[in-house]
């Protein structure tokens, strides 16, 4: 198992007990890092309910990624409790249900803009917010979420597929970019599993029931599968990884027909 013992690590887009980010903050908590986890508007009580959950309790603070203000103080808070930042996770993304319902030639330029700002911009905003903290611990981890979605059709998927292919380049050339300070970027990606973002999917059944015929270990992922290889990524055991896209979807991804 990973070691974070006196490692701080910073989770973005924990929503509910379901949340992939989730699974990847008790993973590292278990483990002994000391956590700080953000939420986004609505999503304040679910998030301190399952904070306190963990021992050691996790600092909670507010988190627009589509705010630079609120990212700064996030980092500014970071920096006053710990002094400098071991990982960070990045979960955030969003589409508006409208954007992702009917034809991909329906979208919107302002449903557009949204969905990239929020699905893959934001990593970039992190990571620039995470930088100068890691490099005070001598080097760091990034790891975001991400789905076959990038690559390839998806029923009802549509822009959202757009922004997590913008965001694999985006973990290539931050990978590039921060490599020559000892900080890794990488990107899993998780194979459909129930998660808030996932309701949001017309015909998401009909996906989860595709994968669990097709897949090579004949299941659908568990949560903690994302969490145990996050929890691997992020940890020294990961050290010589970086700029990757890691499949985890019990093996759906290599299957042609």
């Amino acid at each position: 198992m990973a070691d974070f013992t006196d490692k701080v690590g910073l989770i973005v887009g924990v929503a509910n007990h379901r949340s992939l980010a989730w699974a990847i903050a008790q993973a590292t908590a278990n483990a002994g890092a000391k956590l700080i986890l953000t939420y986004q508007g609505r999503f304040e009580e679910h998030v301190g309910e399952l904070a306190a959950t963990l021992d050691p309790k996790p600092t909670v603070l507010p988190c627009d990624v589509t705010s630079d203000e609120q990212i700064a103080a996030v980092f500014e808070r970071i920096e006053q409790d710990h002094g400098g930042l071991d990982f960070l996770v990045h979960g955030a993304a969003f589409a508006a249900r409208e954007e992702i319902t009917g034809g991909f030639l329906k979208t919107t330029r302002e449903g557009f803009k949204q969905a990239l700002d929020v699905s893959a911009y934001s990593l970039i905003a992190l990571t620039r917010g995470a930088q100068p903290l890691m490099a005070k611990r001598g080097g760091g981890s990034v790891v975001t979420l991400t789905f076959l979605g990038s690559d390839r059709v998806f029923p009802n998927y549509n822009v959202m597929g757009v922004a997590k292919a913008a965001l694999e380049s985006s973990v290539r050339y931050l990978a590039a970019d921060l490599g020559p300070e000892n900080i890794r970027v990488n990107a899993i990606s998780a194979g459909p599993v129930k998660t808030l973002a996932a309701a949001g999917i017309g015909g998401f059944s009909s996906i989860l029931g595709v994968v669990r015929e097709k897949a090579p270990l004949r299941r659908a992922i568990e949560t903690s599968e994302v969490g145990d290889t996050a929890a691997f990524l992020l940890s020294h055991a990961g050290r010589g990884i970086t700029g990757e896209v890691i499949m985890v979807d019990a093996g759906y991804h290599i299957i042609g027909m």
